[in-house]
């Protein structure tokens, strides 16, 4: 079966510095994936390479058995890679509902608009009772919900998620890990670049682990427990 997104052995860097070294992965249609590492491991390099915000300096990204190596951001969205980013990417002046009818406008036209509103205030309840309050004066957990709600009810082919956890709280986490749950259920494939170890392990078929730009293991997520812990959290040698 053809892999929705593939990684072909692909380095990439930031001018002389080099951040990823023939790293190859896949996600197959409906699957989910981890990709685990520490701080600084090239996470969130292989995020935007998967959905060309990075262009590779060797190797080749597939969506769907199609080269898309070097192709612009817009060209994976429009192939149906969509790309949930670390941080939070809300307009701060605009409503909660002003910034997701922005986003469903685009996506699927003014007639459906209202039907967008309706799932994204039925996936995170809180939006929809704060939908008259200026997002730039809600609180870090829930901006990060907006940002993932004009994401997650397009339904896309396959979801990039970068570091959804960094920074929240574990009542946000749990929010935002039961709507990959069923953004899955629905049929979406999902990568999952994180740190939050029991969250992707729980949401995810297989594991990859990063190291230093390059995979150092993969495998099926009920074996990857005693890995992560002896890759990620052995202590430093005295």
């Amino acid at each position: 079966m053809t892999a929705i997104l593939e990684l072909r052995d692909v380095s990439a860097a930031y001018g002389p510095f080099r951040a990823l070294f023939g790293v190859s992965l896949s996600v197959g249609p409906g699957e989910a994936v981890a990709l685990l590492g520490a701080n600084g491991a090239g996470k969130t390099t292989v995020a935007r390479v998967a959905t060309g915000l990075v262009a590779p300096t060797s190797g080749s990204v597939m969506v769907e058995g199609q080269n898309y190596t070097g192709a612009g951001a817009f060209k994976f969205a429009r192939a149906g890679v969509a790309h949930a980013p670390e941080g939070r990417s809300v307009f701060a002046t605009l409503t909660v509902e002003e910034n997701l009818s922005l986003s469903f406008r685009q996506s699927r036209g003014r007639d459906g608009v209202g039907s967008g509103l309706e799932e994204a205030f039925g996936m995170f309840p809180v939006l929809g009772e704060r939908r008259r309050q200026l997002a730039g004066t809600l609180s870090g957990g829930e901006q990060r919900m907006l940002s993932m709600a004009r994401v997650l009810v397009e339904s896309p082919a396959v979801l990039v998620a970068d570091e959804l956890s960094l920074g929240l709280a574990p009542k946000i986490v749990d929010a935002v890990y039961e709507s990959l749950t069923k953004l899955r259920e629905k049929g979406s494939a999902l990568l999952i670049v994180e740190q939050h170890v029991g969250h992707a392990l729980d949401l995810c078929h297989r594991v990859l682990l990063l190291h230093h730009g390059g995979v150092t293991w993969e495998g099926p997520s009920a074996q990857a427990a005693d890995r992560v812990l002896a890759e990620l959290f052995e202590p430093a040698a005295p």
